[in-house]
C-alpha cells in the first residue's frame, strides 16, 4: 500500500509540474474565474492522492484530473444557484458544462491566452509576472514573494486582487489583436523568460519546485514565437533559451564541479539546439529592430562561435553589451560589459568599468559583480581585494558547485 501510494504521488506531482498551466487554462477559460480554477483543481489533486493509491494511477492522469475539477466546479456553482437563485450563476453552469465537449485526452495548451490575460494592462504592472508565475506555472505566493523580495502576505493579496480583476473585467483568454499586442508582450515574455532562469539556476534538479521549469518556458516560448512569427523579441527570447540550454550539460564535469561558460567542452554542447537558436536568431534579424532579446541571443551567438574559431568573439560581446546598456540601463548589462572590457582591453580597463558601478545598491547582494571583481582583481596583481570579494561571492551563492568554484578560486591566490 505504501509503494501504491507513493506511486501516486509521484504521478500527481509529476501532474503538477507538466500540466498545472493547462489545466489552470483549460477550467478559466470560459468563466475567467482563475481563482475558481485553482480550488477546482487543489480539490482534484487531494482526491487523486486518495484514490489513486486504492484504484491505480489512470491512464490519463491529466484528464482525469481535469474531469474532476470541472465535476468540482459545476458542484459549486450548483450549490451557488440553491443559495442565491442567480440567472448569471445559471449561465456559468451551462458554460462549465459544455466545457466537457472539449477533449480533455489531448489537453490543448491554452496558457499562452492565460498568459496574455495576466498581463492585459488593467492589472498592475508589477503583479503581471508573478501572476503569470502562479497560474501558468504553479509557483506558490511565498516563493513568489521571494523571487521579488516581497513579504508573502503582501504578495498574496495583490495575487488576489489581481485574479478578481480578471473575473470582474471579463478579460478574454486569447492572443490580442496586432494592434494591441505591444502593451502586452513585453510582460509575456518577462515572465516567460523569468521562469527560464528559475529553472536554469537549478541544473541539477534538486529543487522541485524549479524541476522541468526551463523546459516548460522553452515549450511556452516555442508557443509564442508559433503563433507570433513576426514578432522579432518572441523569436529573439526563444533564440535565448535554446543557446542557454544547449550548454546545460556542458556546466557539470564528470565529478559535478561546476565549469565556467570560458571552460566548458564546446563539444558537450547541442549542436542541434545551437543551430535552431541560430536560425531563430535570423529570423528574429529579418523582422527589423533590436530588442533585449535579440540583443542578449546575439550575445549568446557571439559564445556559440567558439565551436568553430576556439575562442568567443569578444569585439562582438563587447558591443551588443554596450547595446544593452543603451537599451535597458541594466546594471547587469553593464556588469557584463566590463567582463567583456576585460578581455578585449585588459582586466585593468574591465576593473574600472566595475569600479564605476560600486555605488549601484542593485549590485550589492548580486554574486556575479563579486565573483566578477575577484577575477579580475587577482588578474591585476591584488590578491588580498581578490580575496575579499570572493569571500562575499561564497556567501551570496546558493548552489553548492559555484560555491565550491568559488573556494577553489580564492584557494588559489597568490599570498
Amino acid at each position: 500500500m505504501a509503494a501504491d501510494a507513493l506511486a501516486a504521488a509521484r504521478a500527481a506531482e509529476s501532474a503538477a509540474r507538466h500540466s498545472y498551466g493547462k489545466l489552470i487554462a483549460l477550467l478559466s477559460a470560459r468563466t475567467h474565474d482563475v481563482a475558481g480554477a485553482e480550488d477546482a483543481l487543489s480539490d482534484a489533486f487531494a482526491a487523486a492522492l486518495a484514490e489513486w493509491p486504492v484504484q491505480g494511477v489512470p491512464q490519463a492522469p491529466e484528464a482525469w484530473l481535469l474531469t474532476v475539477a470541472r465535476r468540482r466546479r459545476v458542484d459549486a456553482v450548483r450549490h451557488r444557484v440553491l443559495d442565491e437563485g442567480a440567472a448569471a450563476h445559471l449561465q456559468w453552469l451551462s458554460e462549465l458544462t459544455a466545457d466537457e465537449d472539449d477533449d480533455a485526452s489531448g489537453l490543448p495548451d491554452r496558457r499562452l491566452g492565460l498568459l496574455f490575460a495576466c498581463a492585459h494592462p488593467g492589472i498592475d504592472r508589477g503583479v503581471r509576472a508573478p501572476l503569470m508565475l502562479q497560474v501558468v506555472l504553479g509557483f506558490d505566493a511565498a516563493a513568489i514573494a521571494s523571487a521579488f523580495l516581497v513579504a508573502p502576505g503582501a504578495m498574496g493579496q495583490r495575487l488576489t486582487r489581481a485574479k478578481a480583476k480578471i473575473r470582474q473585467a471579463g478579460i478574454g483568454f486569447e492572443v490580442p489583436p496586432r494592434e494591441r499586442l505591444a502593451e502586452r508582450l513585453d510582460a509575456v515574455l518577462e515572465a516567460i523568460y523569468t521562469a527560464f532562469a528559475e529553472g536554469w539556476s537549478d541544473p541539477e534538479g534538486a529543487d522541485a519546485r524549479r524541476r522541468n521549469l526551463a523546459d516548460e518556458a522553452i515549450w511556452l516560448g516555442r508557443l509564442a514565437a508559433s503563433l507570433l512569427p513576426g514578432e522579432g523579441e518572441a523569436l529573439g527570447l526563444l533564440s535565448l533559451m535554446l543557446h542557454a540550454h544547449a550548454r546545460r550539460e556542458a556546466r557539470r564535469d564528470a565529478a559535478g564541479h561546476y565549469v565556467p561558460l570560458g571552460e566548458q567542452d564546446p563539444q558537450r554542447w547541442d549542436a542541434a539546439m545551437i543551430d535552431e537558436a541560430e536560425a531563430l536568431l535570423s529570423r528574429a534579424n529579418r523582422c527589423g529592430g533590436s530588442g533585449r532579446y535579440q540583443l542578449e541571443a546575439a550575445v549568446q551567438s557571439a559564445h556559440a562561435v567558439r565551436r568553430h574559431t576556439g575562442q568567443a568573439d569578444w569585439a562582438a560581446v563587447e558591443q551588443l553589451y554596450e547595446a544593452l546598456c543603451a537599451l535597458t540601463g541594466s546594471p547587469v548589462a553593464a556588469l557584463n560589459r566590463a567582463v567583456a572590457l576585460a578581455q578585449t582591453r585588459g582586466p585593468a580597463v574591465g576593473l574600472a568599468a566595475l569600479d564605476a558601478l560600486a555605488g549601484d545598491t542593485r549590485l550589492a547582494d548580486y554574486q556575479p559583480y563579486w565573483a566578477a571583481r575577484a577575477d579580475l582583481l587577482a588578474r591585476c596583481g591584488d590578491p588580498s581585494g581578490a580575496a575579499q570579494a570572493y569571500r562575499l561571492a561564497i556567501g551570496l551563492e546558493r548552489d553548492p558547485a559555484v560555491r565550491q568554484f568559488l573556494q577553489r578560486r580564492a584557494a588559489s591566490l597568490a599570498p
